[in-house]
């Protein structure tokens, strides 16, 4: 006799995202388990007495959704309690900012720090009506006198900061660029509040860390809030001690630890993979084996809940805040790339192999943040070196961003079993910058995730958030559609691609980059039961406007977790 089931969704649209894209009608939940995936009859034959049946009533219902490079206790600590939002549409202009600056000054002990995350010039009204405004540390200086106050741009890669912030970290007009970074100043030589890349750490190691227990309650609203937006998987790419100066220092090994005591307490409701950071962006082979020593997430934890998967490292920088590794320089005014040539090139490639042979024969995965066309070029031969000097089958290392990746590159990431883990929310948020950054040809291709999935590679895709919103909803709509945020613009529409290969990068190809696709990223009996319900169509919801459809129902571990009507449980 069949087992009944604790929970039937029948009448929709189901999705599995099996290898044949099977279309299904309705899904059975046993214990956490699927058990079963098939037509109304076939499965509702399966209720019993006690089973919760709901009615999809022509709803999607996908695989539980996997955001699979999302920095979630960063992004919650950015965020209202813990800071301030300063992010677009929240704000809108310099004034906005400084008015909410000036509202929490208010409210906050004089002295404190007042913190924040979100600002972009491109959207920024003063700055859009004269291409020469930028933020200056003057317009917060009214708004909070007795404040140090840190905001941090939407890129992660540039802090705006007062003159209080500036004074207790010791700039002033005489202060120098640390190596790796830019104080801006004024045509008269005087500082105005911005920092850039490593100088940054001038002003952000002043605010004093999360503890512990405050991470914890980041992670649990992170959590909650992605189950809103029906995820239930998600890689933290990257925590460890070469995370110290990184947003706020939210990828430090402190985020390791809390992360630790959820899963301990059984109050981890997530399957979270995790990146060990060892090494800082421009750090050594010698600092990534110091870094690793002791790194590494108990034995004694749920190892479907939290696990370690690999190790980060860095091998350039984000265009156009930060310098990437180019073969050619890219023509954008004030931002230029890194072309290094001769002796220097060579020196910086070898660091780099050296490093991610040192973590392959240690046995992890690698998860290289790279995006210029030489740095994506070196990343990939160092993977087939390293797996040379020392084999390993199905060591499945891939880069991050991959924004630049050349067709050659791709081939060999394919050919090797390696993958390329993308971001087309932020193609989709700075396409129109990079045409002037990088030249339209370049933006054009930029994240060529159509030329990678067409290599044979199996395309992950993630937020990156704090950087953008884990709506993943604009994700599938910016692969589709290629247009860019502000103007709409199409920017490369060779590199469109259709529902299927798209929604394969949110759930079964991040499985796979998990090593779990056995047992989770597709609805398939004997498969973890984590479901995601849209509330519409989806097949038949114009790509536009995909981004707006909403989250019905989160179910995560045969559980439901999230119910936007509240109805269901």
């Amino acid at each position: 006799m069949p087992e009944t089931a604790d929970l039937i969704l029948t009448g929709g649209d189901v999705l599995t995202v099996d290898d044949a894209f099977t279309v299904a009608r309705a899904v059975a939940v046993r214990a956490g388990r699927i058990i079963a995936v098939g037509s109304d009859a076939e499965i509702t034959a399966l209720a019993g007495p006690d089973t919760q049946v709901i009615d999809l009533a022509g709803r999607t219902v996908l695989p539980g959704i996997n955001d699979s490079h999302l920095h979630a206790a960063a992004w919650a600590l950015t965020r209202p309690p813990f800071a301030l939002d300063i992010s677009h549409p929240a704000v809108r202009s310099v004034a906005d900012i400084a008015e909410a600056v000036r509202r929490t000054a208010a409210g906050t002990p004089r002295g404190e720090w007042i913190t924040g995350l979100g600002w972009d010039v491109g959207y920024l009204a003063e700055c859009l009506a004269d291409p020469a405004r930028r933020p200056h540390r003057s317009d917060l200086d009214t708004a909070a006198p007795d404040h140090p106050v840190c905001l941090t741009d939407f890129s992660g890669h540039m802090v705006w900061a007062n003159s209080r912030a500036l004074e207790l970290a010791g700039i002033t007009r005489g202060t120098g660029s640390p190596a790796g970074g830019v104080i801006e100043t004024d045509a008269s030589g005087e500082p105005t509040g911005i920092l850039k890349e490593t100088a940054q750490a001038l002003v952000q190691g002043l605010v004093p860390p999360a503890t512990v227990v405050q991470r914890m309650e980041a992670i649990r609203t992170a959590v909650a809030a992605l189950h809103a937006e029906g995820i239930t998987s998600y890689t933290e790419p990257g925590l460890g001690p070469g995370g110290a100066e990184i947003l706020g220092g939210g990828l430090d090994t402190g985020t390791l630890h809390a992360y630790i005591e959820l899963a301990r307490a059984d109050q981890l409701a997530s399957r979270v993979r995790v990146l060990l950071l060892p090494a800082p962006m421009g750090g050594s082979a010698a600092d990534l084996t110091a870094g690793l020593e002791g790194l590494a997430v108990p034995d004694d934890v749920d190892s479907g809940r939290l696990a370690v998967i690999g190790v980060k490292v860095f091998a350039d920088g984000v265009p156009p805040n930060e310098t990437a590794w180019m073969h050619d320089p890219y023509p954008g005014g004030g931002h230029g790339a890194l072309c290094v040539h001769g002796a220097d090139a060579g020196l910086k490639q070898a660091e780099l192999t050296e490093m991610i042979r040192v973590a392959h024969r240690a046995g992890h995965q690698l998860g290289v943040h790279v995006t210029g066309d030489r740095a994506i070029d070196a990343v990939v031969d160092a993977f087939v070196a390293a797996d040379r000097a020392h084999p390993r089958p199905d060591a499945r290392h891939y880069v991050i961003h991959g924004d630049f990746a050349s067709a050659q590159s791709l081939a060999k990431l394919a050919a090797h079993g390696y993958g390329i883990n993308m971001n087309p929310a932020i193609k989709w948020t700075i396409a129109d910058l990079m045409d002037t950054v990088v030249g339209s040809e370049r933006s054009d291709y930029q994240w060529p995730v159509r030329s990678a999935a067409e290599a044979g590679i199996a395309v992950c895709v993630g937020s990156d958030a704090p950087i953008t919103a884990p709506n993943w909803r604009q994700g599938i709509a910016a692969m589709m559609l290629r247009e860019s945020k502000a103007t709409g613009r199409v920017s490369g529409p060779d590199q469109r691609v259709p529902l299927e290969t798209a929604l394969r990068a949110y759930t079964a190809n991040p499985a796979r980059q998990d090593f779990a696709e056995a047992w989770k990223g597709t609805i398939e009996p004997g498969k973890v039961a984590d479901l995601c319900v849209l509330g519409g169509d989806l097949r038949a919801t114009d790509p536009h406007d995909i981004p707006d459809l909403p989250i019905d129902l989160t179910v995560f571990d045969g559980h439901i977790v999230f119910d936007r009507n509240g109805v269901s449980r």
